[in-house]
């Protein structure tokens, strides 16, 4: 038997309510009692958790660690954020099921869609199954460091059905829709948490083709949730179209997305963003789903905890990639000769006096940086430690003005910032007006449920695998430009919420019964590290990362799994099947 004790913390138990000071007793992996002095057996091991928050741990439902998850353990930079247990397979992409010989289309979907390096899925995937059952098999075969649990995904399920017409958008036929549906509820039955479908015009694969069942009619996402009714449980995931700038189609969106819910009863969950071109919209979303959830149906919105868009430096995506000066020079030196080359001032002059080379279409983001160039007055510069809700006057161009300098200029020179590491902000959403303020009204409302983390995916682009840190630092301790949120609720919102929505009643809470997932958590010295990059993916794929200070310990199935930020070694994480 193993035991485990934390004492004299304060426990915010994912419910909503405020913390008590309690000790909790974890058995075989379970919460036994919670109260004042439990005893505790000698041969238990015990944390001193006194002035520090004991929450339960974190449930993130929205990454893609679906190739990762067959050759990582780990699940960085996800795991190093309080998240226990993740939800892979979101958007319509997945690796699952599989015709022989069709691995490498799924890869180059995966690259496309959510900016995860070929080469390193190429080499770090080993492909062997060909059905979603036998996908989950292989992650059941694995340990981790953390749970996993996954969506079938609406792409790969729909290219193998209907082969190259299913892989072009084209039209599905019954018999077609009905071979889907049966293959929807065999990944249910074997553990399958629900169903995910990308509908976004901004999701294409490496060859510009939209996801498939980006344009499916109505009689095909109907028929995919009849099977998930038969099938009797599952969550009904969407990015839908014209989230990012059309309104007008994603009241469309939502309309059918709030008929599915009523209709079927099936939580269905969707990507939220605010946009600039018509900053209250999400208003007018909110609204559908206040009237849709009044109806009884479980409609909910899924947010992202901060600005949604890009982080911009050499290690990275920016401005000059397709200078010529600047090609000729990372294609010939590694990154510290790279970096060192780039300060050099006839180096800074040359590229900024070029025209960018032509764009490769088939390269994602090839040609950015003009469109990087065109948005300096909504660029900020990050600062250190990172500063998500900067002021007008960290805009670039701002500094520019005030400094008398050019601001394209003047980017180059930021980004040479700590010998070329530093990144700057790009907030391409949920940033209207410069500051947070409809994150905070939209983490107030009781039907939105936190997530869009992307964890493991746009590896140049972002490490939003933080938010959940985030989350607790900037909302709760140190948001200056508008009002906070209570600490209570900023972990119900990545607990006990989160938890429900994916349909799990084992975790998400502090209760006895519940799976001992848990934080020990330094609040006062709770900290994120600036974003860097490291080329650790396999075949040497880059990705950035994102350290935080302050877990003084992580616990997964009441087993540590990380002690003051460190990986223990321990692996109790499993693949969590729905039921």
């Amino acid at each position: 038997m193993s035991e485990l004790i934390i004492r004299g913390g304060t426990v915010v138990d994912g419910t909503g309510s405020p913390g008590v000071v309690a000790d909790v007793a974890v058995r075989d992996g379970v919460i036994v009692e919670i109260g004042p002095d439990v005893s505790a057996s000698p041969e238990a091991e015990v944390i001193d958790a006194a002035g520090l928050l004991v929450t339960p741990g974190f449930v993130d439902i929205h990454t893609h660690y679906d190739g990762q998850a067959t050759w990582d353990e780990l699940l960085d930079p996800t795991s190093g954020h309080g998240v226990t247990t993740v939800v892979m397979g979101n958007c319509g992409v997945g690796f699952a099921p599989v015709r022989p010989g069709r691995e490498a289309w799924l890869v180059q979907l995966m690259e496309g869609v959510e900016d995860i390096p070929g080469t390193a899925l190429h080499e770090g995937i080993t492909w062997n199954w060909e059905s979603f059952p036998e996908y989950l098999d292989v992650l059941d075969g694995r340990q981790y460091a953390i749970d996993v649990a996954a969506y079938v995904a609406h792409g790969p399920l729909r290219a193998y059905v209907m082969g190259e017409r299913g892989a072009k958008n084209e039209p599905a036929t019954p018999d077609d829709i009905v071979e889907m549906g049966r293959l929807v509820s065999e990944a249910l039955d074997a553990g399958a948490i629900g169903f995910s479908t990308s509908r976004t015009l901004n999701h294409k694969a490496r060859d510009g083709e939209p996801v498939p069942g980006t344009f499916a009619a109505m009689d095909e996402l109907d028929g995919i949730a009849d099977a998930m009714l038969d099938s009797g449980h599952g969550i009904f995931e969407v990015a839908p179209q014209g989230l990012e700038f059309d309104p007008e189609t994603l009241m469309t969106e939502v309309d059918w997305m709030s008929r599915l819910a009523k209709r079927t009863g099936l939580p269905v969950t969707f990507a939220m963003l605010q946009n600039d071109i018509v900053a209250d919209s999400w208003r007018e979303v909110y609204d559908v789903v206040e009237r849709t959830n009044a109806d009884g149906a479980n409609l909910r919105p899924q947010i992202a905890a901060r600005p949604f868009g890009m982080m911009l430096g050499w290690d990275g995506y920016h401005f000059f990639s397709k200078r010529p000066t600047y090609v000729d020079l990372a294609e010939r030196l590694d990154r510290d000769a790279l970096v060192a080359e780039l300060m050099k001032p006839e180096v800074r002059e040359a590229i900024l006096a070029e025209e960018d080379l032509p764009a490769d279409p088939s390269q994602q983001f090839d040609g950015i940086g003009a469109f990087l160039a065109m948005s300096l007055d909504k660029i900020y510069e990050m600062g250190s430690p990172p500063d998500y809700e900067p002021p007008p006057e960290k805009a670039v161009t701002a500094l520019a003005e005030a400094a008398g300098v050019d601001p394209l200029g003047l980017a180059y020179d930021l980004m040479c910032a700590d010998d070329g590491r530093a990144f700057l902000m790009f907030p391409l959403f949920n940033f209207a007006g410069g500051n947070q303020d409809a994150i905070y009204e939209m983490l107030k409302h009781p039907a939105s449920v936190s997530g869009l983390s992307d964890g493991g995916a746009h590896c140049r682009m972002i490490c939003d695998a933080s938010i959940p840190t985030y989350l607790l630092t900037h909302w709760t301790r140190d948001r200056s430009r508008g009002p906070q949120i209570a600490i209570e609720d900023a972990v119900r919102l990545q607990t006990s919420v989160t938890a429900e929505v994916a349909g799990f009643t084992d975790r998400g809470t502090i209760a006895v019964g519940q799976r001992a997932d848990l934080n020990v958590i330094d609040m006062d010295n709770l900290t994120l590290g600036f974003p860097h990059a490291a080329d650790d993916l396999p075949a040497g794929g880059r990705r950035l990362l994102q350290e935080a200070t302050g877990y003084v310990a992580t616990v997964v199935a009441g087993e540590v799994t990380r002690r003051n930020g460190v990986d223990t070694g321990a692996r109790p994480g499993r693949l969590v099947r729905s039921k």
